[in-house]
């Protein structure tokens, strides 16, 4: 199960982990069902770091997403 205090990138690993060992056959269904309910666990943590980062970084910008859209457009002159 994901930790409170455990890394995006970790958790993303684990995830990875997860996944391989649902696209084997050698898993039985109860094993599928535990890393089932580990993957959710773990995909809502990281969702919510994403949230929180996303509304960081839009605290930071003067206009939010739109700055972002202005400086890759700027960029590419």
């Amino acid at each position: 199960m994901a930790k409170k205090k455990e890394s995006y990138e970790n958790m993303m690993v684990r995830l990875e982990e997860i996944v391989e060992l649902m696209d084997g056959n050698e898993i039985t269904l109860e094993a599928t069902m535990i890393n089932y309910e580990e993957g959710i666990k773990i995909c809502n943590s990281l969702y919510k770091i994403l949230n929180d980062t996303e509304g960081k970084i839009k605290i930071l910008t003067d206009e939010g997403e739109k700055d972002f859209a202005i400086r890759s457009d700027d960029s590419k002159n």
